[in-house]
């Protein structure tokens, strides 16, 4: 019989052992105390061991999480009520409630499935797997990701309002709410959940889960954030055609 052995949680530089035969919660009053932020649930997500695995459980009614394996190929998408095997030896977690952003790191002394990248950037834009994004949509991701990206580990972080993100690329807001939509429903197209609005599908959120998902499958990083210095010297917000 396989024995399952304990995990290692790091969340804002502080670690927490989690027991194989205990579950350990997540959220506003839990075992991993997030945040005192009321947009959050009390227990939000909890990690159990079932059938020789580790899993990560949404609990909460509202809020969603984007888990993805060290080196971001792998993506996925936990609504409430939904469950995920955690298969990997690294598993990064994100989260938004209100205007803030969360992520921890959950550590695993074994997996059981490895990933290797198998697209790199090229030159004019930046490819992960299917999607390549143009120069000014680029730019709107980082400078959404912007307080994510500048974060030295896992811990919280807020994202921007579309007015602040517009003016930190001086833009106009039509210029950007263009932008935001053309990248959401890009992504839209290739399956990311948690971007179309739409009749009584509004999406409040959309911001936070394009940082989460960009962020999560490494489709901007740190490195991206020099972009930024040179951001605002058009005021247009890129070439006519660079949607």
């Amino acid at each position: 019989m396989h024995v399952v052995r304990p995990l290692r949680v790091e969340y804002c530089g502080e670690w927490y052992t989690v027991e194989a035969g205990s579950t350990f919660t997540i959220g506003r009053e839990s075992d991993l105390t997030i945040d005192d932020n009321p947009y959050l649930h009390r227990t939000f997500l909890t990690l159990s061991s079932e059938f020789g695995l580790w899993w990560l459980s949404n609990v909460g009614q509202l809020l969603a999480a984007t888990v993805s394996d060290a080196t971001g190929s792998v993506q996925s998408w936990v609504a409430p009520g939904a469950k995920l095997p955690l298969v990997f030896k690294t598993v990064h977690v994100m989260f938004s409630a209100g205007a803030t952003t969360y992520d921890f790191t959950v550590h695993a002394e074994e997996d059981f499935y490895n990933t290797s990248l198998t697209a790199a950037p090229a030159d004019g834009g930046t490819t992960i797997l299917p999607v390549t994004l143009t120069t000014s949509q680029r730019l709107l991701i980082v400078a959404l990701a912007e307080h994510v990206l500048s974060q030295p580990s896992a811990g919280r972080a807020t994202v921007p309002s579309s007015a602040e993100a517009a003016a930190r690329l001086g833009w106009s807001m039509t210029t950007f709410n263009r932008k935001l939509d053309n990248v959401c429903e890009k992504l839209d197209k290739i399956g990311v959940d948690g971007l179309r609005g739409g009749r009584g599908r509004l999406a409040v959120n959309r911001r936070a889960r394009l940082v989460e998902y960009a962020v999560a499958t490494r489709l901007v990083s740190a490195e991206d954030l020099e972009l930024l210095d040179g951001a605002g010297a058009g005021g247009g917000g890129g070439a006519a055609g660079d949607a």
